[in-house]
């Protein structure tokens, strides 16, 4: 922990730990909108395995793939690609090789990036892969895992729900498979099982810049970041690499926070999604305002319908129970059906109007794939960029300017020219053997050919009426030659 303390102290970066949080990324310096905060590459990653397209392992390129010939599974887009996942993928290639193909079927990218993991901590013991402050396996086993939360919120794993219960099953089954694939000394189920936990909580799906999928990475120092439904910082992506900007100002001795969700829902919706997926309720700023006001009305903007009151102007709002729609204003109580009814009316109402247009797409994004949308729309309405106003001067041109104007023609220096300068010369830069097909009579360049017939040497422009005249002569009437 002190060397990577020492590497985020020269980035203006400090780790904390703090008693209802854990470890906590604070800065050590201002940070300014827009800057770069931190980046890191992956530990490990792998691409996505889509049903339309494949992916390079190691770019995520979807063209001029090629499948490696031993396992048979990782695809590349090029030599360079794959020299650079050589000392990873040569174990993992071994290891596929050996699976047979029923199996093979079972491999999705979590198993795969399991495998990867304790490939690689096996070729930084073994020194094949070299270990830096922020690229290590002691990272990962500092990261916390959804057992230890389990743990710490029922006090023993006997008092799991049946859905949690379900989901600890499913770890030990896919740990199982890993130990099947990897057959490595030392490593047990529960070991894995803890790790896919880990995944579960850490992991970052790894997105192009329109901010579609293109696998999975786990980045062990960015995700020392804690959330925020405010955060003063957004987590993006750059091919491989993560980088985290500021989207504000964050003054010295700040907490460094990034969204985990989608930041536009209500407070209701965001903890209940932060609840089922990383098991803590968030108590920052804006989550600190439930049931005020404020709250209520961000929460009737975002997620409201209007009240079914002639003179009401309020909005009807989910109430805590999930049972229904309360009107904030009046009390007004809605079903669920009731407002699913009246969804249906709406959009009803937007497919009559698509015949107005030429053309007219709609598409449903859950909340749950909207994040990286609204982390970008909330750094990008932040950022400012302070400078020197410009003033630019238009001027209208009473004369429209023509093409010569615009791109003047460069005076192009007559070929004959520096060949009549050289045999004029008593020392000739050109070399001899290129002088003695030329001579100068009567003041005019001449082309010595075989037989020693001589032939005038004319210029660019001359040369062109010559060609119109013999092609006037080959394909028409006409007498032309090129030696007069």
């Amino acid at each position: 922990m002190e060397d990577l303390q020492g590497v985020l102290s020269q980035r203006g970066l400090t780790v904390s730990t703090l008693p209802d949080k854990g470890r906590c990324l604070f800065s050590i310096r201002d940070f300014s909108p827009g800057e770069v905060i931190l980046n890191e590459e992956p530990f490990v990653s792998v691409a996505s395995r889509a049903s339309v397209d494949s992916r390079c392992e190691w770019c995520f390129s979807t063209s001029n793939l090629k499948r490696c010939s031993a396992c048979q599974v990782v695809l590349y887009c090029g030599s360079t690609c794959q020299k650079s996942d050589w000392k990873l993928h040569r174990l993992e290639c071994g290891v596929l090789s050996k699976v047979d193909k029923d199996r093979l079927k079972s491999l999705t990218p979590s198993i795969r990036l399991m495998v990867k993991l304790y490939l690689r901590r096996k070729l930084q013991n073994e020194k094949i892969i070299p270990t830096t402050a922020t690229d290590n396996y002691n990272l990962v086993e500092a990261l916390v895992s959804r057992i230890l939360i389990y743990v710490s919120l029922w006090g023993s794993l006997r008092d799991i729900s049946e859905i949690d219960e379900k989901q600890l099953v499913l770890y030990a089954q896919m740990a199982n498979l890993v130990n099947l694939i990897l057959e490595l000394p030392g490593i047990g189920i529960k070991e894995i099982a803890e790790n896919f936990s880990k995944l579960a909580c850490n992991a970052h799906t790894i997105c192009d810049s329109e901010l579609r999928p293109l696998g999975t990475g786990l980045y062990p120092v960015i995700s020392i970041i804690n959330h925020s439904c405010l955060p003063n910082a957004v987590l993006v992506f750059k091919g491989r690499l993560a980088v985290v900007r500021a989207v504000q100002h964050i003054p010295k001795g700040t907490e460094v926070s990034i969204s985990y969700i989608e930041t536009a829902g209500s407070t209701m919706t965001r903890q209940k999604a932060l609840k089922e997926q990383y098991f803590f309720s968030c108590s920052c700023p804006r989550c600190a305002k439930l049931g005020q006001c404020d709250d209520i009305q961000e929460s009737a903007i975002l997620e409201g319908y209007r009240c079914k009151g002639a003179e009401c102007s309020g909005f009807l709002i989910r109430d805590s129970g999930d049972k229904g729609f309360i009107c904030q204003h009046c009390g007004l109580v809605r079903g669920k059906d009731e407002i699913k009814k009246i969804a249906s009316e709406a959009k009803t109402i937007v497919q009559r109007l698509t015949s107005k247009f030429d053309a007219l797409r709609l598409e449903h994004a859950p909340r749950s794939e909207n994040c990286h949308p609204d982390a970008l729309a909330t750094l990008a309405s932040k950022v400012e960029v302070s400078r020197v106003p410009t003033k630019i001067e238009i001027l209208k041109r009473s004369v429209p300017c023509s093409v010569a104007e615009i791109f003047p023609e460069e005076e192009i220096e007559d070929w004959r020219t520096s060949i009549s300068n050289e045999l004029k010369s008593a020392s000739a830069a050109i070399t001899l053997s290129n002088l003695k097909h030329f001579t100068i009579y009567q003041g005019v360049l001449y082309y010595r050919g075989s037989g020693g017939l001589l032939a005038r040497c004319i210029g660019e422009e001359e040369a062109k009426v010559k060609i119109q005249e013999v092609h006037e002569r080959s394909c028409g009437t006409g007498d032309a030659s090129l030696y007069r």
